[in-house]
């Protein structure tokens, strides 16, 4: 019964400091877990506690560790000695607390490091200029591109951008430019 109390206490302090550490959520701190799972402990305990779920779980997420690399790591943090490893019924909390929660603390981290504001829509034409703002007959072809840019539940941002043959061409070298440099690092890999 023990056990499972335990079990259940390092599954609600990995519960809280994901939503705190990965949701955003403020209301989850540091005191309150302390108060509701672990009040028997000392404050400098439970920091101790608090602080070695928080730095492993960190490590598993910035690796999105898989079953078999999740139960290596595991298997190394519960031979450490001194104190600094984890127990079993810690261990056997965290792997199933990664098996449940894997997904949903990998799409935050993707979420939170995304750049903003970000590309929603891109719609382009092309438009033959039959005059020139003076008169003169001009039948030359131009590009124009309309990218919306918006922050994720914010409304959208158009920007609106004209290129003449010229321009449509440095873009298109810029982009081969882009591509090849790319492929040289995939390729080194």
């Amino acid at each position: 019964m023990a056990d499972a109390d335990s079990q259940r206490c390092v599954n609600a302090l990995l519960n809280g400091i994901t939503q705190r550490l990965y949701y955003g959520n403020t209301e989850i701190t540091e005191e309150f877990l302390k108060n509701e799972l672990y009040a028997e402990m000392t404050q400098d305990e439970f920091r101790a506690l608090h602080d070695k779920m928080r730095s492993l779980l960190k490590s598993i997420a910035s690796a999105d560790m898989d079953q078999a690399q999740l139960e290596a790591f595991l298997t190394a943090q519960t031979r450490k000695q001194g104190g600094s490893g984890v127990t079993p019924e810690q261990a056997a909390a965290l792997a199933r607390f990664w098996k449940a929660h894997r997904t949903r603390v990998r799409e935050s981290l993707l979420s939170q490091s995304r750049w903003e504001p970000g590309l929603r829509g891109l719609k382009w034409r092309v438009d033959l200029h039959t005059s020139a703002s003076r008169g003169q007959v001009s039948n030359s072809p131009v590009a124009l591109v309309e990218l919306e840019l918006g922050r994720s539940g914010e409304s959208s941002e158009f920007v609106c951008l004209e290129f003449d043959e010229q321009k449509v061409n440095l873009v298109l070298k810029k982009m081969a430019e882009l591509q090849e440099s790319i492929d040289s690092l995939v390729h080194r890999s």
